[in-house]
């Protein structure tokens, strides 16, 4: 089964918006290479931080056009917190993202809910670039924090969570004056390591260069992705 999910891979689609005709936008599937999707995120987040946004093919009409399949050009991993959403912050439109949300952003140890959908987007949709987003000020790293240093625990799977951050906060220590930013920052680039290394789906592509994993912190305050090496 890994084979055959695995021969889908080469090439990429997605589905892109035309130039308008008669007021009205025509998609289909074209082709990107992993730099042109993270220019096209990217510039849809300097848009979005500009207050300038296009908010783009978002109609019932144009959720119809995708009605039978969708062809996104990125994934994006992304924490679940209510002031993150990734088809916002990234201005984009229906069938542009597929995106996975998690609270804070986890990827080892986060099981095959999390590993298995950034599979599928790449091995079924084609997708040639993740990206692992974490944020400013996140809650959960905030937690892991304050229970490392308490060491205490939490009610229910809400301590299991906190847990699988633990290890970007005792990594991170001392990197900056900023405890927090900088556990936010190494969380970030954890999962962005974990998912360029996985099998076997994941790291093959990785290293013939058709698929590309990169990681950001969405600053809350400026509406603006920072991208961190």
């Amino acid at each position: 089964m890994a084979a055959a999910i695995g021969a889908t891979i080469p090439g990429v689609h997605r589905l892109a918006a035309a130039e308008p005709q008669g007021g009205s936008f025509k998609s289909g599937p074209a082709r990107l290479g992993p730099d042109e999707a993270q220019r096209e995120l990217m510039d849809g987040n300097a848009r979005f931080a500009a207050g300038r946004p296009n908010s783009p093919r978002r109609s019932p009409a144009d959720f119809r056009q995708v009605a039978e399949g969708q062809y996104p050009f990125a994934a994006i991993l992304s924490c679940a917190d209510s002031r993150v959403a990734p088809e916002i912050l990234f201005d984009v439109g229906k069938g542009d993202i597929f995106v996975v949300r998690v609270a804070g952003n986890v990827v080892s140890g986060a099981g095959a809910v999390v590993k298995g959908s950034i599979e599928y987007a790449v091995a079924e949709l084609k997708v040639p670039l993740i990206m692992v987003l974490g944020h400013t000020n996140c809650g959960a790293v905030k937690a892991a924090i304050a229970h490392l240093h308490a060491k205490d625990s939490l009610p229910g799977a809400i301590n299991d969570l906190v847990e699988l951050i633990k290890p970007a906060v005792e990594q991170s220590k001392g990197e900056t004056a900023d405890p927090l930013n900088s556990a936010i920052r190494k969380n970030v680039q954890l999962g962005v390591e974990r998912l360029k290394n996985l099998e076997p789906i994941l790291a093959t592509p990785v290293k013939e260069g058709k698929l590309k994993i990169i990681g950001g912190v969405y600053d809350l305050h400026t509406g603006k992705v920072k991208l961190i090496s």
